[in-house]
């Protein structure tokens, strides 16, 4: 993506306040996925999520209908 347009979007005045942004560290990005993707990261936790069971055959019925 251009950087002039990226550092339009963003408002800066000069572009070098948008290569500070722009400038990636391969390994910085590699331990931030390796920490998000672990096994102790947050986001691995399912059992967070409510698991429905819809078995009244009304509610089915009606959620049948909404198209």
């Amino acid at each position: 993506m251009d950087l002039t347009l990226v550092s339009q979007w963003l408002g800066h005045a000069h572009l070098e306040t948008t290569m500070i942004y722009a400038h990636a560290d391969a390994e910085l990005k590699r331990k931030a996925i390796e920490k998000a993707t672990s096994m102790q990261s947050p986001l691995n936790d399912r059992s967070a999520v409510p698991q429905f069971d819809v078995s009244d055959d009304e509610v089915l019925k009606r959620l049948y209908g909404l198209k």
